[in-house]
């Protein structure tokens, strides 16, 4: 394997790990669903029952590992999920499913 590679490997495992925790993957599961426009903390929060201080731990892990975008509108952090990274994740785990034509 070239270095590349076992970099891309690398960060790709530490993706599917920052997504192996159930929380995280419920917040994902929200942000997708909540796609492209995505949710305020407070949306987000009211929708899973976590605490604030649970909540933004687990929002730093997925923002960390580049699976979700935040943006400052006011006094409100909202938060998308990243298509583009997860679609890399997609292509590098299932390589077939990225050479498929769309429909």
């Amino acid at each position: 394997m070239n270095p590349s590679s076992t970099e891309q490997v690398s960060r790709y495992a530490d993706m599917f790990a920052a997504m192996g925790a159930e929380w995280r993957l419920r917040i994902m599961q929200q942000l997708l669903a909540a796609h492209p426009q995505g949710m305020v903390v407070g949306e987000i929060q009211a929708q899973l029952g976590l605490s604030a201080s649970n909540l933004s731990h687990h929002l730093d892990k997925l923002r960390t590992e580049d699976l979700v975008l935040v943006e400052r509108e006011g006094t409100f952090l909202r938060y998308r999920a990243n298509a583009d990274a997860l679609q890399q994740l997609l292509a590098f785990s299932m390589p077939s499913a990225a050479r498929a034509p769309r429909r």
